[in-house]
């Protein structure tokens, strides 16, 4: 199982030489992949009334694609999207992006992909909040051929491409695309289209309820459901061990990868993250290149 972490970018901040820190930092203790959450934009609670989502105009987010750019030149991890709201985002300029950062980084990216919650966002970039699960559906068979043909004439319900391609195309032909996934279409999205999937719930009865109707998509789509990878996430509470039994769990819930979650843990620094991956990759034997 290949173990990374969650870019802990709402307490990093803005600082370019925190994000260089706190990258080369995880990769030094030897973590493998560096996953980011997007937001573009934020909404303000003064004037959304009643605001009860996750993150508002306060949190601090980075544009994961220029992130990745600048990361690229600076470390060797895997850099993972987890997720892009894909729907919200123009298609063919998501593909150019995802190619450029796929050069740049050697063949290193992992696109997350999903639908988003936040209808604020959707009104700001101009997208149609109520027609994101289909779009998306669209996007992935249109980015996939971009990636992977001189030339592409598209005719779609949202998106219309005429005798056009990208140029330089990314090392990995076609790029691979993960979904989010956390209600029974999704689920079976991710059965039919994805090369893999970031479940929103912990091993268990519901892990084991929502594998069985991505096995059962994916058979029905002629694909094979051993082929998809599944990425879990440890959340850090203080307790290196604890962390390591939610691995152990990942493991044998049949996780591929896993990404480490040190945000929103009451850490305050570049340093006090680090300390705290720190004692999970001494835990899990990280360092001497074994995972748990």
């Amino acid at each position: 199982m290949q173990i990374g972490v969650v870019f802990p970018q709402t307490e990093i901040g803005a600082d370019a030489g925190a994000v260089r820190a706190y990258a080369q930092g995880a990769e030094e203790l030897g973590f493998r992949h560096l996953m980011a959450y997007d937001h573009v934009v934020g909404a303000d609670p003064e004037v959304h009334q009643g605001w009860k989502g996750v993150y508002d105009i306060e949190a601090t987010f980075h544009e994961p694609m220029v992130l990745f750019g600048y990361l690229a030149a600076l470390t060797s991890l895997e850099l993972v999207t987890a997720i892009v709201i894909l729907p919200q985002r123009q298609t063919v300029l998501v593909a150019k992006q995802a190619a450029e950062v796929d050069l740049l980084a050697g063949g290193r990216l992992r696109l997350g992909v999903g639908l988003g919650w936040n209808q604020v966002e959707y009104e700001a970039l101009g997208q149609d909040f109520g027609t994101r699960g289909r779009r998306v559906e669209e996007q992935v068979e249109l980015m996939r051929r971009l990636w992977t043909e001189r030339s592409v004439t598209f005719e779609g319900t949202f998106d219309r491409v005429t005798g056009a391609g990208l140029a330089p195309l990314p090392v990995q032909r076609p790029i691979p695309l993960w979904f989010g996934a956390q209600s029974p279409p999704a689920y079976r999205r991710v059965g039919r289209l994805a090369d893999g999937w970031f479940p929103q719930v912990p091993p268990g009865p519901k892990l084991d309820e929502a594998r069985a109707m991505v096995e059962e998509a994916a058979v029905q789509a002629g694909r094979d459901p051993s082929a998809l990878g599944m990425e879990g996430r440890a959340g850090w509470m203080g307790d290196a061990e604890e962390v390591g039994d939610q691995v152990r769990r990942w493991r044998e819930a049949g996780a591929t990868h896993l990404a480490v979650n040190t945000m929103k843990a009451g850490l305050g620094s570049v340093d006090e993250h680090l300390a705290a991956l720190a004692a999970v990759a001494d835990t899990l034997g990280l360092r001497e290149g074994r995972t748990a």
